[in-house]
């Protein structure tokens, strides 16, 4: 008996040490990144922070709640123009309201998730594929809006984006329009690079909640049956409406980082392609996981710019429209394969293979293998 608090301590620091030692790394790494990266794996990185944020949101509302949703696009579009409306000031015939972009940047949360709290009631009577079939008409709604408000988004061509500041500091090149730190100069995409991890720490340590609290067990009650959690008193209708507009909300802010990051929007941008992008990240990451839909968004997020900028030394690489196999369909090509891969071989995406290795090195690990079912049992036997 002596043993066991020993045990259970060890076992709780082989738990919980590796995957604080990891992160607290990769946070070290980021927090370091734009003191020696280049301007091209800046820009990645803001792409890639950006789809992290939005990927969260869309494993809350698939991987936690069941809620399948093809309109993940519409809401980053609905986030990205309103931020460059609300933020940007008047552009030729465009209209601009000139706000400050802190303003702005709240705003395209709230409107992207009054969006989705609009289409709540329809995914409160909708489940599965017949959902995710009307969340699939946002996208051509959402498409047809973007193409033909010309004095809102710049129709086909677009309309840049106002860059972010706060009081007293700008994160493009003014305001101060010199900065640098350890002998680095911090540009725009040095300065947007903080903002974007904040942004995505935060969402992250959100999402965990979220998916922790009372809110995500009950999203998890209805993604295992809605009759059996209608029995024991969950709300569906409203846990539904709950799912979507908290996924809208993280969609909208994503959206306008997308935005900020590019520095210009067009409909392109928030195409099908995209819902499906996002989709691909949560799959491939374990629907569900919030550190796996991070992950499956950096790697969706930066492969096709990792393509094209070094296609010159792949041979079997064209150009873009030649007709031969572009760096975009040979993304696509790999993301095909990787969710084949997935779903044959590691069930549960990259964070379902993790916490199996993590099983077994626990259950070789000595005194950590007091844990096992049976070892438990034993223990409470001989407990007085």
């Amino acid at each position: 008996m002596s043993d066991r608090p020993h045990a259970l301590g060890l076992t709780r620091f082989r738990r919980v040490t590796p995957s604080r030692a990891t992160g607290a790394v990769l946070l070290l790494v980021a927090v370091a990144g734009p003191l020696w990266l280049s301007d091209f794996w800046l820009q990645a990185g803001l792409f890639a922070m950006a789809a992290v944020v939005g990927a969260i949101g869309l494993t809350l509302l698939v991987g936690v709640a069941g809620q399948l949703s093809l309109g993940h696009a519409f809401f980053l579009g609905v986030g990205a123009y309103t931020y460059t409306l609300l933020a940007g000031g008047r552009e030729g015939e465009m209209s601009g309201f000139g706000l400050p972009p802190v303003l702005a940047l709240i705003a395209a949360a709230v409107v992207s998730g009054a969006a989705g709290a609009v289409f709540s009631p329809i995914a409160g009577r909708l489940r599965g594929i017949y959902l995710g079939l009307a969340s699939l008409g946002l996208v051509f709604l959402g498409r047809h809006v973007w193409l033909n408000a010309d004095d809102v988004t710049g129709g086909y061509n677009g309309r840049t984006v106002e860059a972010f500041a706060v009081p007293g500091f700008s994160f493009s090149d003014e305001n101060p329009d010199y900065l640098a730190v350890l002998g680095t100069p911090f540009e725009d995409l040095h300065r947007l690079w903080y903002l974007f991890l904040v942004i995505a720490l935060l969402a992250g340590f959100l999402g965990r909640g979220i998916k922790a609290g009372r809110a995500g067990r009950a999203m998890a009650g209805v993604r295992d049956g809605e009759t059996a959690a209608a029995s024991v008193g969950i709300q569906v209708a409203r846990v539904k409406a709950t799912a979507f507009t908290v996924s809208s909300v993280y969609a909208g802010i994503a959206g306008a980082l997308t935005a900020l990051a590019f520095g210009r929007i067009a409909p392109d941008s928030f195409a099908l392609t995209v819902s499906i992008d996002y989709l691909v990240m949560i799959v491939l990451g374990g629907a569900g996981s919030i550190a796996g839909a991070s992950a499956g968004a950096v790697f969706v997020s930066v492969l096709p710019l990792l393509l094209v900028q070094y296609s010159s030394q792949l041979p079997f690489l064209s150009a873009a429209g030649s007709g031969g196999l572009d760096a975009a369909t040979l993304s696509r090509f790999v993301y095909g394969v990787a969710i084949i891969a997935v779903l044959i071989f590691l069930r549960g995406g990259l964070s379902g293979a993790l916490r199996r290795v993590g099983i077994r090195t626990e259950r070789t690990g000595g005194p950590a293998r007091s844990t096992r079912p049976a070892e438990r049992s034993s223990l409470k036997e001989t407990t007085p």
